[in-house]
């Protein structure tokens, strides 16, 4: 199992959960930038220093991007990728609201060619849920469960195409777990053959604002 931390919290509000992600290179998959909803305006100097810690550090930086369910156009996409690329270094770019239906297919084929153009050496696709197959074949990794605790000890089983997938090609990030369960959390993502994960205890309209406890006591 490996960690993708999306660690949606300023460098200065938290600069200790930044060095603590540095430090543990080993056990992570990539860290998801997001300054704000996307790479902000204009680069954040917090930002730019901290992602220059965790490159040096050997972590992936993934800058994240809101596609609005294959609603925001294009162009708009590609922007943050390229702001993403220059002002903060990133390894790759996360997609966030990603369309799960098959209608959508041709127009992420689009965007993750607008990725890859753009330094993009991994796509991770967040449609939150299991897409339709063809999905497997524009992402590096595909986010099929985002949700809290309840929701996830309550989620369907995995549909029977992604047995022509390794695991490692499928993520859950689980909010709300209660306290001391972040490991059964874990597990259950193995279980269910994902193998990339996060699990947090966070609520409310950011739950992502912490470590996950996994990475509490790393050095």
């Amino acid at each position: 199992m490996t960690l993708l931390v999306p660690m949606y919290v300023h460098p200065a509000v938290d600069p200790g959960a930044w060095r603590v992600l540095a430090a543990s290179s080993s056990r992570l998959y990539g860290v998801v930038l997001n300054v704000d909803d996307g790479p902000g305006a204009s680069p954040d100097p917090a930002f730019v220093a901290a992602a220059e810690d965790l490159r040096a550090a050997g972590v992936r930086l993934l800058g994240y991007t809101d596609t609005d369910y294959g609603r925001r156009p294009a162009r708009a996409v590609a922007r943050d990728f390229e702001c993403h690329r220059d002002w903060y270094g990133t390894d790759g770019f996360f997609l966030d609201q990603v369309a799960p239906d098959p209608a959508g297919l041709r127009h992420y084929r689009r965007l993750a060619r607008a990725a890859r153009s753009r330094g993009g050496r991994t796509l991770v696709l967040n449609p939150g849920a299991h897409p339709a197959p063809g999905y497997a074949a524009v992402g590096d990794l595909l986010i099929t469960f985002e949700g809290d605790w309840d929701a996830y000890c309550t989620a369907p089983a995995a549909p029977a195409w992604t047995k022509d997938h390794p695991p490692s090609r499928f993520g859950h990030l689980v909010h709300g777990v209660p306290s001391g369960l972040c490991r059964l959390a874990a597990r259950t993502a193995e279980m269910r053959r994902a193998a990339v994960h996060c699990a947090v205890s966070g609520h409310g309209p950011n739950p992502w604002s912490a470590l996950p406890p996994a990475l509490r006591k790393a050095p």
